[in-house]
């Protein structure tokens, strides 16, 4: 799949004004072997065998890894470039706080900013990006923070050495430890009984209500957290009184990505090149396996779904971002388009009305927009970061006139804060005088 064109819009980057270059000059293709693993082996491995504390051991992760792209699956015709213009705007960025360490996840909540920096998370005031608060910067044994959520007051933040921590809120905007997942009453009620116990490799077994890897990613939904791990699993806990309820082997290697639609259908992605998808079926008690999504040739690294959870984009490795749509005679999706521009690795997305934003290990944030007739197409590259784009979040505030603040966090250890508006050609200048100011 290729795009015929791209839109002749107008890109600003601080005070100027530059035009695009044409996305479709083919990528190089490095020379990699055609193979894909993770950092977890075949059979689950303790936190400290997969460690990737600092920023080199990031960056030597597979899943920045370039493979070979899947094949073209459908030509999604780009929207017509004389009625659209998007302007974009790098207006904030916020600088190291320890050069050494990479941005490893990026999270907001109502006007905070949350940036973990490996171990440390670091919580900004959206409006001034002033320092408000650090918190769990004093225990470096927890390893790399993989992701932050949010749900009824609590803040969930997952780690490389397999624990959930939740944290409260308190006065002056201080982050206080409140609890770890497992808790120590879950654990109390399961340790006496040998069923509640599984095998996490040759001779070492835990109880199956705790992660025996790095915890990569959590979704809240419902009264439920959803958290995925590299060591396979998928496990969904109670945010009423922080029980695991369930435990499921979701995949054969690692567990990258987990989304959960408006529906409460999960979906987790995986190295080892899969997407299934799990639903609670009414009146059952456990969530089963509804479907897996399979087209991508090489890991999954991160999904995205639209505000109606009717779309699914996932990607991966090879380059490519796959569009997947519910069909109409089943429960689950189907592959309808590739969207493709990125050189490297796709490692974050994130979609905000008909925007996605896609961030990659070639160093730059692509906005693409969804058109009325489902065909979609590259609006604009975000460029800055002179390393690999690791996560992104980006929220349309009320009385932003349809402008969408993006944050992007890099290897590099920074943080950028755009300003990206998209609009027909006649109001063009009018949302470029406004950015601006």
């Amino acid at each position: 799949m290729r795009f015929r064109s791209w839109l002749a819009i107008s890109s600003t980057t601080r005070h100027s004004t530059v035009p695009f270059s044409n996305p479709e000059t083919p990528p190089s293709r490095p020379k990699l072997k055609p193979s894909d693993t993770s950092s977890s082996s075949d059979i689950p491995s303790t936190s400290t065998s997969a460690s990737d504390n600092g920023s080199s051991s990031l960056q030597s992760n597979l899943s920045l890894q370039t493979l070979p792209s899947v094949l073209s699956l459908q030509k999604l015709s780009p929207l017509d470039p004389l009625d659209l213009s998007v302007s974009h705007l790098c207006f904030a960025t916020l600088p190291p706080r320890r050069p050494s360490l990479p941005i490893t996840c990026l999270a907001v909540h109502h006007n905070l900013l949350y940036a973990a920096s490996g171990h440390e998370i670091n919580v900004y005031d959206r409006t001034d990006h002033t320092l408000l608060d650090s918190f769990n910067a004093h225990d470096a044994s927890s390893g790399s923070v993989k992701s932050v959520n949010f749900s009824d007051g609590n803040i969930f933040t997952s780690h490389q050495d397999s624990k959930i921590r939740v944290w409260k809120l308190a006065a002056g905007k201080q982050h206080k430890l409140f609890n770890s997942l497992p808790t120590v009453n879950d654990r109390l009620r399961r340790f006496v009984l040998r069923k509640n116990y599984v095998t996490v490799r040759r001779h070492k077994k835990c109880l199956w209500i705790q992660h025996a890897d790095a915890v990569t990613g959590i979704a809240v939904y419902n009264g439920l957290i959803y958290s995925v791990s590299w060591d396979k699993s998928l496990k969904i806990w109670r945010d009423s009184d922080l029980r695991c309820v369930e435990s499921v082997k979701a995949h054969e290697d690692a567990v990258n990505a987990v989304v959960v639609s408006n529906d409460g259908t999960v979906y987790t992605g995986s190295a080892d090149c899969r997407i299934r998808v799990w639903s609670k079926p009414f009146g059952e008690k456990r969530h089963v396996l509804v479907a897996t999504l399979e087209k991508h040739k090489s890991a999954v690294n991160a999904l995205a779904l639209n505000d109606d959870g009717s779309v699914l984009f996932s990607g991966a490795c090879d380059r490519s971002i796959l569009v997947w749509e519910r069909e109409d005679s089943a429960n689950h999706m189907a592959v309808t388009g590739a969207l493709r521009g990125h050189r490297k690795a796709i490692l974050c997305m994130i979609n905000v009305g008909d925007l996605l934003f896609s961030g990659s290990a070639d160093r730059t944030v692509r906005v693409w927009q969804r058109g009325e007739d489902g065909s979609f197409c590259c609006l604009a590259v975000l460029e800055g970061h002179v390393k690999p784009v690791k996560s992104l979040v980006a929220v349309k505030d009320e009385g932003s006139n349809g402008v969408v603040t993006v944050y992007s966090g890099s290897l590099d250890g920074e943080v950028k804060a755009w300003h990206v508006s998209v609009s027909n050609v006649n109001s063009a200048r009018g949302l470029l005088s406004q950015l601006k100011m």
